[in-house]
């Protein structure tokens, strides 16, 4: 019934990391790990700036949003990652794992244009400080949030409607222990053109924007700090922005691999795959409260009276 006749799978199958099935338990130990570090992690930097009304400024609202971005991430990955790895549960429902990549995309394109508010928050810190709480208001920083949202859940939209068209082959494993639009898209027998241009289409108008947009912004803070009149003054000002590069480097330079392993590297090892794409989904959740709380004082600060107030 597969030949020239619609068949969609009941579910699909997920795959660990190939070749080292036999050591998955072990395996799961270090995934344990970094779930555990971005879940506790995120959910103590919501808690410091929600208890310290000094953070209460655009800065850190967005570094909020940035958390709970990374929780996000970490609860629609963390379920299936450590079934497989734990209980070889490797079945997924058809509709279950559109569900799951839709909101893994959203979740990674809202995370790319909070960065790229973050952007722009140094950037006015630095180039009109004087301005910068009458331009960056409560009520802007909720407006921008709003719009991130909206405009990764209205691009995304189209996503899982475009796969439920498709009919597909007898072949129905993921590349991964999750699903992922390449991934799901590559099992179809039918023509997928259309699914392929249009994701390109939307990666490129919003994550590829957002990082045009980044790499401006800093170069425009550049401009600004070479003017100023001390190298002091310019080391304090590029100080502010090193947590916040180091959160652009963490997630586009992983995101970037696999966006280009999926659609180009046909005959990249199915191992440098699969790790890349855990790069992408588990480092930068437990790495950017690490970052933060390193290098950001005022984080710090308040984590440090907090825990001696414990």
């Amino acid at each position: 019934d597969l030949n020239g006749s619609f068949y969609q799978p009941s579910a699909f199958l997920m795959m660990g990391i190939p070749g080292l099935e036999a050591l998955h338990p072990w395996i799961s130990i270090p995934f344990c790990a970094l779930y555990l570090t971005a879940l506790l992690g995120n959910c103590v930097i919501l808690f410091i700036i929600k208890k310290t009304q000094s953070l209460h400024e655009p800065m850190y609202y967005f570094l909020s949003m940035l958390a709970v971005t990374d929780l996000g991430l970490v609860l629609c990955t963390l379920p299936t990652t450590l079934g497989v790895f734990w209980f070889d549960m490797r079945r997924i429902g058809f509709d279950a794992c559109l569900t799951q990549m839709y909101f893994i995309h959203i979740l990674s394109f809202i995370e790319s244009s909070v960065l790229l508010a973050m952007a722009f928050d140094r950037f006015i810190a630095i180039s009109h400080p004087l301005r910068h709480s009458s331009i960056l208001t409560k009520t802007t920083v909720v407006k921008i949030g709003l719009a991130i949202i909206l405009r990764g859940m209205v691009s995304l939209l189209p996503i899982p409607f475009l796969l439920k068209r498709l009919t597909y082959c007898s072949k129905t494993e993921l590349s991964h222990s999750f699903c992922f639009h390449p991934d799901i898209m590559n099992l179809a027998c039918a023509d997928i053109k259309v699914n392929v241009f249009y994701g390109m289409i939307v990666l490129l108008s919003t994550v590829g924007m957002d990082f045009i947009f980044i790499v401006l912004s800093y170069v425009l803070i550049i401009k600004t700090v070479i003017g100023l009149a001390t190298k002091e003054e310019c080391l304090k000002a590029l100080n502010t922005c090193v947590s916040h590069i180091c959160a652009v480097l963490v997630f586009f330079i992983p995101m970037i691999g696999l966006s280009m392993t999926h659609r180009f590297a046909k005959n990249v090892p199915p191992l440098v795959n699969t790790l890349v794409a855990y790069t992408y989904l588990i480092i930068p959740p437990a790495l950017n409260p690490v970052i933060y709380s390193i290098k950001s004082s005022h984080i710090r600060e308040a984590l440090l009276r907090a825990l001696r107030r414990k």
